[in-house]
């Protein structure tokens, strides 16, 4: 090949190392990376000037929670705040999800029980703790009803907009090929919404953690909510933002696991 041949393809060739490091500085996983250390740093800076006597440093904090995890005490705590968690949740997916879908394929269904989970979901959720105290004491029951009117709105409601806007085109189609009702539901409508439903699911799994917290702090000082309130009173505040920050920890990875599992069952199209 003669130089002329390769002048043009020169320039190419020395661009190719900038957009690799261009295409690796916008990298997902970069960007994320960049953020969590913008993040820590600030929260480092932030404990150094101080900014609260009552706020400690990220090391500090560290320090703390290795301290917790060395003890056993962080292990205990969220095997109790895991119980009604777990319960919770697995009440506000089943009923959640079959609510929607009812309320999405039967209008009187949703004219009936729609407006309950949409003054739910705008209501301060957390004002009830005490009533569901009174009603149901001080157990396990009242930590369960915390997490579950928590988290029903949302899955409820998200349910019912995905299987409300399956697409037209998708249900004349089926109907042309004389699909039963049945087939259309199990073949055409749950498919399309589903995608939307693991949306409303990880919403409503953030509230789960959002709810037990709340009902280990108002309702009986248990699990998490413990280490927070006891640390919190003997002035301990790196064991009280490493318990903070270890269920924010879990929760993040409870989430980023569903959203792997939505994608790896319903959009093909985003697995590379």
């Amino acid at each position: 090949m003669q130089t002329s041949e390769l002048a043009p393809a020169l320039p190419a060739l020395r661009q190719t190392p900038a957009r690799n490091w261009r295409d690796l500085a916008i990298h997902p996983l970069v960007l994320r990376l960049v953020s969590f250390s913008i993040a820590l740093a600030l929260w480092e800076y932030a404990g150094r000037i101080p900014l609260s006597p009552a706020f400690p440093t990220f090391l500090e904090t560290l320090a703390g929670l290795g301290s917790l995890i060395a003890d056993g005490s962080l292990f205990k705590a969220f095997m109790i705040t895991l119980h009604p968690l777990v319960i919770g949740l697995a009440i506000s997916v089943v009923l959640g999800v079959g609510l929607g879908v009812l309320m999405g394929l039967h209008q009187p269904s949703e004219w009936l029980i729609a407006p309950l989970f949409i003054i739910a979901q705008a209501a301060p959720l957390a004002a009830l703790i005490p009533i569901l105290t009174f009603a149901y004491g001080i157990g396990l029951t009242a930590k369960i009803m915390t997490v579950c009117i928590m988290a029903m709105p949302v899955i409820v409601l998200n349910t019912l907009g995905a299987v409300r806007n399956t697409p037209q085109s998708l249900l004349e189609m089926s109907r042309s090929f004389l699909a039963t009702r049945s087939q259309c539901i199990r073949l055409v409508i749950l498919p399309a919404a589903s995608p939307m439903i693991f949306a409303g699911l990880r919403l409503g799994c953030a509230a789960a953690f959002i709810g037990v917290i709340l009902a280990e702090l108002l309702i009986t000082p248990t699990g998490i909510g413990d280490l927070i309130s006891y640390n919190q009173s003997v002035a301990d505040y790196p064991k009280m933002y490493a318990a903070i920050l270890s269920i924010i920890l879990f929760s993040v990875l409870f989430i980023e696991a569903l959203e792997r599992i939505e994608h790896t069952l319903f959009r093909p199209e985003t697995r590379a």
